[in-house]
């Protein structure tokens, strides 16, 4: 195990030496050098010295301090072979970007990003941390001088390598191990003038260690470890190119297909010759392409293995060896099937391998002659075998070609929704791995399980006062989370396949929870009646994804001594299970013992604490969580800063740990049903309240952020306004006294939203264009002005005129925006305001404790979301600049607004009405579909036996998107037959349940038209239950019967009518793809289908078979680890570029990228964002080459981390092909744009405004080419689109019009070129007017086109006079384009405006910015005013309070908000048009 870790990281480092260029290059190989520190570290512990370890880790500082436990906890982060199983969910959703600036609080930045932060960073750094000032960290100290050593090792050339002081010795064990010519040593050491170094040392901390030193390669003598692992390291050697592992979803290895379609790498390429490109685009590419096929997907699966070297290699049936053979020294033995047919049996001693004279049936250890006695078995194989010594050759050789990228495991695994049918091999290593059930007992550990918890906050507790220690925490945190990670997701599918004892074997199926390698398991059913009046089963399926939620935000707060537990959740085969790490000592006392804070019976009875009160406290403050009393059994108020739920468990750790925390944000009370609460007539209208299945429903993090932004900025408008009437009352006071009152009225009244009077209109103009328009519209900002002034004003006269005043002022926009708190900007939540059967204590009215304060603004928050954030969402996609692509990243962009998706059916119909948002209300009904299919599914599963799971699966698929006959391949009576006798009733016991709970349940409630939920919930269960269990049967599903489950979920859910009963319906009225649909629904309930092509309207037989289910694969949601450093470089990278200092921002991200290496290692989705970002900033800078050297790279780690068909990954392979257009790779930058076209039809259909992108790009690309035909078949097509989302005034849609009149003057059709341009021309007009450039170039264009035609038409009017229509036609003059042009035309419509600035437009791009940050600042002083005036007008309060406002805005405006770092796609946009 140990070893094939090593192989894998061994690849982190492979590349470091070959071909470095360029500044940014090298710090990437230093940094890919880093990432593997810690990776390597655990050798040595397993031979226990791990005092040795925690030198490294703890640094220099506290060398003796750490305790070893200690030490060994954090290095054997490293243990697991970084196998991460998941999705980083939380990556894409904005939730990672939860302000920043808020958590930076605890936590200085590096000068540069404290820097971008602007003083209100650097004020909370030294606030918090008086650090700050010293912090100045010295970025150079990470960049550490390089050394030259020469290593010489046996039987191979001396090799020189560049290395960094800064790096271990056991980083010279990974580089050999990934060499040629070294890769099969794995029992080796390193000596220095015959002393072998420490391999845990630094290098610059060796004696006598200098430039061009030479270190020996010594061969150690094998322990029997050593044998196991050297073994293992060869079959890893020997099956490296084999995408079985990427297949099969193990070891954290994923598909990359770049290579295949680029057939090598990109930059070894020479610049082609239009004339010698072959560009027709495959049948499935052209436009009109009605189904696209699947093969494509997967190119090239035929030949991915590689060579076969051997037909067996495992260990023999004679192991272990007996008691006399040990003392020979025998270790273990091998038997070896060569391709040539002969059979050996192999001893391993400590010498190394030598060929024994045992037989299958006759044992005799002595050596055979010749021995061959060999230290390395690669080296034996190849005396033995001349047919594996060539292919171990060609192996190593593709092996090494590979790019690193290719090589490294991913974070998390990635899995693939369709397979080729793999070859199953002879591999006893593997059925090691499965059957010696190694539960964690992982071997690099020495004598023990992980002990995950301990290991989990261990890592939390790590310093972080410098930067150094901050990205040893951080990596320290990410890689032990990685590994938690997989370990949960093995063990839950340990779980449901029925590996694993529960710990109450006793009780009921459902009931039962479990305990593998450390960490708890507990399924997603309602247990005790815990969740009774919540929804019962549907609580509790939800209940897992909103604690992790918690968890989550928790984390990324990360309040020093407050700790949340590990937690993972996992959907499997339709169960859903909650993994989490245990709480030492929670085990032996019972639950009621061990809580000191909070409730367990949903507030009968409260507890407090009060070092939970003081953590909690510091962490709502991030959070918006109000603190809040409740009345206990006892009628005593407890204060509580959390929801009652929320429990506190202090460890036998003495660790304070939180958890249940699915209640952190407050409730929805758009969808539930209250009395007491009345909401406004808008959303009554609309439906409002649905009564939805659970009464869990909360508010995301980021709405609560998005509204309480809102309310700040009416909150800075209201104020002006009384502070100009202040002004105002010199000179006529007497009038001044009765407007005022007057203007808080109408204020007031713009709350309830009536737009008649004038002021509500401003404040909703900028509710909506939020700080993120670049350019303030003219009355906006001369209303700016007008506050400053009276800002300013006022600050002078507030020294004068009493203070009084001041607070008035302030008071009354406190009232008008409904804060908490009377003189002072305060917005925070109480999340148990609506929950049943909790006694509030309530406050003064109009104070902050005051419950109707609080309900009125959670009530606010919930309209806030319907009546403004979906709108915001509707109008910001309007523009489509980044369209989503697939259900995903449709699900993320939403949750970025803050907008749940229940609220999907409400998009729906918004999206319905708007014809041009036509591709987005497609994909969010597909959204939608597949969802509700998705419940259905998962009690389907549930019901189904482990016998019948691939036959259930397929007929499941064949009524979802086929229209041919659908039998399924199992009878029904044999389905039963087999259940009762199996089970003898045990099993059915839980059937019952599990199925009835979910259909049944929808039905129900349909019945009692969404009754009281106790009644459909409850009795309906109660009742249907006991017959259904025999009726709902897998076998009778129907296409039929399953689509009209899916329509009453729909409403269920959504409330939305899905009037489609049959996949045709759904095909011809919102024109949805299957294999899209099919696409989409595996991946969201983990189906593996066989790579083949379906026919779905095949008459005749069903279109899959049980044979087409290759696989099911877990679902898997967990928390992804930050990168708080490297956020704020990547931030203020963003900035700079957006203030168009492309230098100064290529340095930032190029820093923010070392240091994610430094955090996360070469993989993760965070440095394919900075990679992207990187390369188009070379391109800009007009480094076109260096620019496809890292986009490549970006594209490579896209398709493994991403996944080879994600969205992400189309947009990488678009920036990819402009690239290699740029570098004179024409016909590689057609396949490129091929396979993007290929994986977007696939994903989502031709009818998209990317497609219209990139069928733009292929057309003039094929123009180029001379291909004038193929070349106008795109162009139509892409205008059809650009007409359809754009309008006929776009100027898309010019630039289409003027292509195609390019291309048809091309092919002598210069009547319908002349009709085109003419729309281009009076595009421009109307849109830019007469004298603009555009339409000067448009004009002339059209000029030479008449020319043309007239010339065209007296030839053939003189051919036609004189008659003689043979004579040949004299030759037309077309020009073919030069590349240059092409390039400038594709800069043009990919939007990257780059091209002639002169420096003239430069200066003025300039002064433009800086006036609209004036234009900010001014906001940013009315900002500081307003607190200067709070400040006094709450001089007597408490001072630390008057910062809430700093906190809750960024300031009202600033310039652009920066994109975070999971999207930098979008991040040039101001570079770009």
């Amino acid at each position: 195990m140990a070893l094939e870790l090593d192989a894998k990281n061994a690849a982190a480092t492979g590349d470091a030496a070959s071909g470095v260029t360029g500044k940014a290059k090298a710090k990437e190989n230093k940094s890919n050098n880093n990432n593997t520190v810690t990776t390597a570290g655990e050798k040595n512990l397993v031979n226990g010295s791990s005092s040795n370890a925690s030198k490294k880790k703890g640094g220099k500082k506290n060398r003796n301090k750490s305790p070893p436990q200690e030490a060994v906890a954090t290095e054997t982060d490293a243990a697991l072979s970084n196998g991460h199983a998941g999705k980083a969910a939380a990556v894409n959703g904005s939730d990672v970007a939860d302000a920043n600036a808020n958590v930076v609080a605890d936590k200085e930045l590096p000068p540069a990003a404290a820097a971008a932060e602007g003083e209100e960073g650097t004020k909370e750094a030294v606030a918090d941390g008086d650090e700050a000032s010293g912090e100045d960290v010295d970025l150079d100290a990470l960049h550490d001088v390089g050394i030259t050593v020469n290593i010489s090792s046996p039987g191979a050339d001396v090799l020189t390598v560049q290395l960094s002081s800064m790096e271990l010795v056991q980083e010279i064990h990974q580089l050999l191990m990934d060499r040629e010519e070294t890769c099969h040593r794995t029992c080796f050491s390193l000596q220095l003038d015959n002393v072998t170094l420490d391999n845990f040392a630094e290098l610059k901390t060796i004696e006598h260690l200098d430039q061009g030193s030479t270190i020996r390669v010594v061969e150690e003598p094998y322990t029997m470890r050593e044998a196991r692992i050297h073994v293992r390291h060869v079959r890893d050697l020997l099956k490296n190119l084999d995408p079985a592992d990427a297949y099969n979803g193990i070891d954290c290895i994923s598909l990359t297909y770049l290579k295949t379609i680029t057939q090598g790498d990109l930059l070894d390429k020479k610049r082609t010759r239009p004339d010698s490109v072959d560009c027709t685009p495959p049948e499935y590419v052209t436009p009109g392409v009605r189904e696209p096929p699947l093969l494509p997907l997967h190119p090239n699966v035929k030949n991915a293995k590689g060579p076969q070297a051997l037909k067996v290699l495992t260990t023999s049936a004679w192991n272990p060896p007996p008691g006399p053979r040990k003392l020979h020294g025998d270790l273990m033995y091998l038997y070896v099937v060569t391709m040539e047919d002969k059979r050996f049996h192999i001893s391993a001693c400590s010498k190394g391998f030598y060929i024994n004279q045992s037989t299958d049936d006759c044992f005799n250890p002595k050596p055979d002659n010749p021995s061959h006695l060999s230290h390395s078995l690669i080296d034996l194989l190849s005396h033995i075998s001349p047919s594996f010594r060539r292919a171990f050759q060609a192996i190593q050789k593709r092996r090494t070609m590979r790019h690193a990228f290719e090589r490294v495991a991913t974070p998390y695994q990635v899995y693939q929704w369709s397979a080729p049918q793999l070859e199953h091999t002879v591999d006893a290593i593997r059925a090691e791995d499965a059957f010696s059930s190694k539960l964690g007992y992982e071997e690099h550990i020495p004598g023990q399980t992980r002990d995950w918890n301990e290991e989990l906050q261990t890592t939390r507790e790590l310093p972080r006062k410098t930067l150094p220690e901050r990205l040893l925490r951080e990596r320290a945190i990410f890689k032990v989370h990685g590994d938690f990670v997989t370990a949960a997701t093995r063990g839950a599918m340990a779980v449901i396949d029925g590996n694993v004892l529960a710990i109450n074997p006793g009780e009921d199926a459902k009931m039962q929870m479990f305990i593998w390698n450390n960490i708890f398991f507990s399924l997603g059913f309602d247990v005790r009646d815990h969740y009774k009046e919540l929804g019962g089963d549907h609580a509790a399926f939800v209940a897992p994804r909103y604690d992790l939620h918690g968890v989550r935000v928790y984390n990324a707060v990360d309040v020093e001594g407050l700790y949340t537990l590990g937690t993972v959740v996992i959907d499997y085969r339709g169960y859903r299970v909650t993994a989490q790490s245990i709480i030492p000592g929670i085990l032996e006392r019972e639950q009621e013992q061990s809580v000191v804070y909070g409730s367990i019976d949903f507030g009968k009875t409260v507890l407090s604490h009060p070092k939970y009160l003081e953590l909690l406290r510091q962490a709502g403050k991030h959070l918006k969580i109000l603190p809040h009393s409740v009345l206990n059994e006892r009628d005593e108020a407890v204060e509580l800063c959390s929801s009652v739920e929320c429990k506190g468990i202090i460890g036998n750790d003495g660790r304070h740990y939180i958890l249940d925390l699915l209640r952190t944000f407050p409730p929805d009370v758009n969808f539930l049903k209250l009395q007491d609460v009345q909401l406004s007539k808008e959303l009554t209208e609309m439906g409002f309240p649905i009564e939805h299945r659970h009464k869990l429903c909360c508010l995301r993090q980021e709405l609560l952020e998005a509204f309480i932004e809102d309310r700040y900025v009416t909150f800075i408008r209201i104020a002006a306004v009384h502070l100009q009437s202040l002004n105002a009352k010199k000179q006529a006071a007497a009038t001044a006294e009765k407007e005022l009152p007057a203007i808080a009225e109408k204020q007031q009244e713009e709350q309830a939203e009536k737009p008649e009077e004038k002021p509500t209109e401003e404040a909703k103009t900028t509710a909506e264009e939020k700080p993120a328009e670049s350019s303030p519209s003219a009355t906006e900002t001369k209303s700016a002005e007008a506050m400053v002034n009276a800002i300013r004003e006022a600050q002078s006269n507030v020294a004068i005129s009493n203070e009084v005043q001041a607070a008035e002022v302030v008071k009354r926009a406190c009232s008008a925006v409904g804060s908490l708190k009377e003189k002072e900007f305060d917005f925070r939540f109480n999340p148990d305001v609506f929950s049943p059967g909790i006694r509030h204590v309530d406050g003064p009215e109009g104070g902050s404790q005051s419950l109707a304060k609080q309900k009125k603004l959670v009530q606010d928050a919930a309209e806030f979301l319907v009546l403004k954030q979906i709108p915001a969402f509707i109008k910001e996609h309007m523009a489509h600049s980044s369209p989503p692509i697939d259900g995903q990243s449709l699900t993320d962009s939403l949750h970025s607004h803050g907008i749940n998706i229940r609220y999907l059916g409400k998009v729906i119909k918004m999206l319905g009405q708007m014809p041009r948002m036509d591709y987005l209300h497609r994909i969010a009904i597909m959204e939608l579909i597949v969802r509700a299919t998705k419940h259905i599914y998962y009690t389907y599963m549930q019901s189904t036996e482990p016998l019948h799971l691939s036959s259930a699966i397929s007929h499941f698929l064949n009524c979802l998107v086929t229209t041919g006959p659908v039998n399924p391949a199992v009878s029904s009576e044999e389905a039963h037959k087999k259940q009762t006798r199996s089970n003898g009733g045990k099993h059915n016991k839980h059937n019952k349940s599990a199925k009835s709970s979910k259909p049944q349940q929808a039905a129900a409630t349909q019945q009692n038209g969404g009754g009281n939920s106790a009644a459909a919930g409850g009795s309906a269960n109660g009742s249907n239950g006991s017959s259904s269990s025999s009726s709902y049967d897998w076998t009778l599903v129907t296409p039929r019967s399953l689509w009209q489950q899916i329509r009453k979920e729909a409403k269920a859910y959504w409330n939305w009518e899905l009037d489609c009963d049959s996949i045709e319906a759904a095909v011809s009225k919102y024109g949805l793809q299957r294999i899209s649909l099919l696409r989409a629904f595996c991946l969201k309930v983990g189906i593996q289908v066989l790579l083949r092509d379906y026919n779905f309207e095949s008459k005749h037989k069903p279109t899959f078979s049980d044979d087409d289910i290759v696989n099911v694969f877990p679902v898997v949601k967990h928390i992804s680890p930050r990168a708080t450093d490297a956020y704020n470089f990547y931030t203020t990278g963003q900035t700079k570029i957006q203030q168009g200092l492309l230098k100064e921002g290529y340095e930032l991200i190029s820093e923010a990228l070392n240091l994610l290496n430094n955090v996360f290692g070469a993989m993760h989705q965070e440095n394919g964002s900075c990679l992207r970002m990187l390369a188009r900033l070379s391109y800009l800078l007009g480094d076109a080459q260096d620019a496809l050297a890292i986009q490549q790279r970006a594209v490579i780690m896209s398709e493994r981390v991403n996944g080879i068909d994600n969205p992400s990954t189309i947009l990488e392979y678009a920036h990819l092909s402009l690239y290699s257009f740029a570098n004179g790779h024409v016909g590689m930058s057609l396949k490129l744009l091929y396979r993007a076209r290929y994986l977007l039809v696939l994903i989502c259909g031709e009818d998209h405004p990317e497609v219209a992108l990139i069928d733009s790009n292929i057309s003039l690309i094929l123009h180029a080419l001379g291909e004038y035909e193929l070349s106008l078949r795109f162009i139509e097509h892409a205008l059809k689109l650009n007409l359809k989302y754009f309008g006929n005034k776009a100027m898309h849609v010019a630039v289409s019009y003027h292509l195609m009149a390019r291309t048809q003057s091309c092919m002598g059709d210069f009547r319908s070129a002349l009709n085109n341009e003419k729309e281009t021309y009076s595009i421009y007009k109307s849109q830019l007017g007469e004298k603009h450039d555009k339409t000067r170039e448009s004009a002339e264009c059209l000029r030479l086109l008449t020319h043309e035609a007239v010339a065209l038409q007296r030839k053939m009017n003189d051919i036609y006079t004189n008659g003689k229509l043979t004579s040949d036609l004299p030759p037309i003059h077309i020009t073919p384009p030069s590349m240059g042009s092409v390039l400038e035309m594709l800069n043009t419509i990919n939007g990257i405006l780059f091209v002639h600035i002169s420096q003239k437009d430069i200066v003025k791009v300039r002064t433009e910015i800086e006036k609209h940050l004036k234009t900010n600042t001014e906001e940013n002083e009315i900002t500081d005013a307003l607190k200067t005036i709070v400040a006094s007008a709450n001089n007597n309060e408490n001072p630390s309070e008057t910062e809430q406002p700093k906190e809750d805005s960024t300031a009202a405006g600033e310039p652009v908000k920066p994109t975070q770092l999971t999207n930098g796609g979008d991040a040039t946009t101001t570079v770009s048009s």
